[in-house]
């Protein structure tokens, strides 16, 4: 297949990241309750795991949605440490499972989310390896939650072919969403078949068409504004699982 220069721009934006590794702070909730006061160190603990719309390629740390999440929560009262984030952009499924074996994770966490799959889709990746990978992902999410199924958060992948870089990609948009849609219905069956929650943010996603305020500066990925949107939807999911 041709490669053009349009769609190799893509793959490079997709596949490069703003950090040169992981955004992977797994002492953040040590250095969160050191500058806390010491007779209320936080309780809670959330691990977020992804790729680019994990880590909010284009905003900054705190606009992204886990951050955005711990945030809203702790207006709530819920004593969350800041996130420990594995993530980064490009990541498939393939590479997330790899990151969080070498992560050597022991923590168990209150809150756990999973959002992975757009550059297996976007790579032209297997289906049935998505699904078994994903299967095995949502697994590891579920034992880092204490083997507390409703306290994982799965969220669907969002349809990047509907942003502005997308439509000059030179990519079928049509096939795009539909792919997005085949993935979405996989990790989604495996979701509720573990008994996890499943927030569906890819119909916002495609709210980019009317609303250019939805995408970041670099026309690709999500604004602040959309994450803000994905965290309610969150948290609803989550209020209504539990």
């Amino acid at each position: 297949m041709k490669i053009t220069p349009v769609i190799l721009s893509l793959f490079i934006l997709m596949g490069c990241s703003k950090n040169e590794t992981p955004v992977l702070n797994t002492n953040d909730h040590q250095l969160s309750a050191t500058s806390a006061s010491a007779t209320t160190p936080p309780k809670q603990y959330y691990l977020a795991l992804g790729d680019s719309y994990t880590i909010g390629e284009s905003v900054s740390q705190q606009q992204s949605f886990p951050y955005q999440l711990v945030t809203k929560l702790n207006l709530k009262n819920k004593n969350f440490a800041a996130p420990t984030v594995i993530a980064k952009t490009g990541w498939t499924t393939s590479d997330l499972q790899k990151a969080i074996v070498a992560a050597k994770l022991t923590q168990k966490y209150n809150f756990v989310s999973l959002l992975i799959g757009v550059n297996n889709q976007f790579q032209g990746l297997s289906k049935t390896t998505y699904r078994t990978q994903f299967r095995d992902l949502l697994n590891t999410a579920i034992k880092l939650a204490d083997g507390k199924t409703k306290h994982v958060s799965v969220i669907s992948i969002p349809d990047w072919g509907l942003t502005p870089y997308g439509k000059r990609s030179g990519r079928d948009q049509a096939k795009v969403s539909a792919d997005i849609d085949a993935f979405n219905a996989i990790n989604r069956e495996e979701t509720l078949t573990r008994g996890a929650s499943y927030t569906n943010i890819t119909p916002t996603s495609r709210k980019v068409t009317s609303d250019p305020s939805l995408v970041a500066s670099d026309g690709l990925h999500y604004s602040a504004k959309t994450y803000a949107i994905w965290v309610d939807a969150i948290i609803a999911t989550y209020n209504r699982d539990n």
